[in-house]
């Protein structure tokens, strides 16, 4: 089935995470998904619509974030409307975000989830082969409109990483468009190194990529066998939501548990199906990700806003506001990163950028205003 044959598509864009290890370019009111790291002329939210518009047009496209970032996003011109940024009422993980965008469209269309589909796709990934990625896109919602699957990405691993999950396939794949859809036998936890390296030589293993096809009708009634309590709350939701009754509408998806689609519905369902990515895709999750996003220069070293570089190698050094703002220079320094904002710096290892985090938490203990 097409939206030709019935289903109306539409664009979820997820943004409401904070990128915390991108400090101190990344903060609350322009996090991660608000900035240029994986294009000089675009933030990464704008270059996540600008994906999906051939294939959904921008009054279709939604973004779903938290309450306090819909004026940043609104306000950075990214080619939507002001009203498809919809604000969630509090933090409820990647099951709440999706079940409120469904109840949303649901409301929107009177009520009805049949003959709608949803295309969910991030806010803070690179991907490359944009029109590979919009075939791709395609291939997911017609093999999920057709057979009433929950269809996700599966990235093929360059690597044994330990830093995402796992998909595991299952039996022989269904060629739509000329692209490989398997059902998923499993999803398995980060694993350790040895773990990840078995996976990469048994094959037919990818990576989570955290993106979902699926007719909304399928969506719902799934989540009724996984989550019975969620999915009630999920239709009274849509009825407060046609009845203009907001506080209602918080009050119910406050009382909504703090947990991942996974979790809640992905590792459970019988009807879930994965298709082998072939685009170039990045998780863009921690300062060293530029290595892999950004041109480096003969020495390995990768630079933005025009710092100067002396006897450097394999260095990331990150001027936020650009030369005419601040001269940034660095001496004689190996496998380090070194980023610069207006009021905070940052210069660490490659190897310990994860630890961003236990920066960002003492700040927020000191209640400084940097964050």
């Amino acid at each position: 089935m097409s939206e030709r044959a019935g289903c109306v598509r539409y664009g979820i864009i997820m943004a409401g995470g904070s990128g915390e290890r991108f400090w101190p370019v990344s903060r609350k009111m322009r996090p991660k998904q608000l900035l240029r790291l994986t294009s000089a002329t675009q933030s990464m939210l704008e270059e996540s619509v600008a994906r999906l518009v051939p294939i959904i047009p921008p009054g279709r496209i939604y973004v779903v974030t938290g309450e306090h970032l819909v004026q940043p996003i609104r306000e950075a011109g990214i080619g939507i409307d002001d009203a498809n940024v919809l604000a969630e009422p509090c933090k409820r993980n990647t099951a709440g975000c999706l079940l409120f965008a469904a109840a949303h469209l649901v409301a929107k269309n009177g009520g009805a989830a049949e003959g709608t589909s949803m295309a969910v796709v991030t806010a803070d990934h690179q991907i490359g082969e944009p029109e590979l990625f919009r075939k791709s896109v395609t291939a997911a919602l017609e093999y999920a409109e057709q057979d009433g699957l929950l269809v996700t990405h599966g990235i093929v691993p360059t690597r044994p990483d330990t830093g995402y999950g796992y998909i595991q396939s299952s039996g022989e794949g269904h060629i739509v468009k000329d692209l490989t859809i398997f059902r998923i036998a499993a999803f398995q936890e980060k694993p350790n190194l040895e773990t990840a390296k078995a996976y990469l030589s048994e094959g037919g293993y990818f990576w989570n990529s955290g993106m979902f096809f699926w007719r909304i009708d399928t969506f719902l009634a799934e989540m009724a066998v996984a989550q019975p309590e969620m999915a009630l709350v999920t239709r009274e939701i849509v009825a407060a939501m046609q009845r203009g009754d907001s506080p209602a509408v918080r009050s119910l998806f406050e009382s909504l548990p703090d947990i991942s689609i996974d979790y809640a519905l992905m590792e459970k369902t019988k009807r879930a199906a994965v298709l082998r990515a072939e685009y170039p895709w990045d998780d863009v999750g921690a300062w060293p990700s530029l290595d892999r996003t950004r041109e480096a220069d003969a020495r390995g070293n990768v630079a933005h806003g025009d710092p100067v570089l002396v006897d450097c190698d394999n260095c990331i050094v990150y001027n936020d506001g650009g030369a005419d703002a601040v001269a940034v220079g660095v001496v004689g320094l190996k496998d380090l990163v070194v980023v610069v904002s207006s009021d905070g710096v940052l210069v660490l290892p490659k190897d310990r950028a994860q630890d961003v985090r236990a920066i960002v938490a003492e700040l927020k203990a000191r209640n400084a205003p940097q964050l």
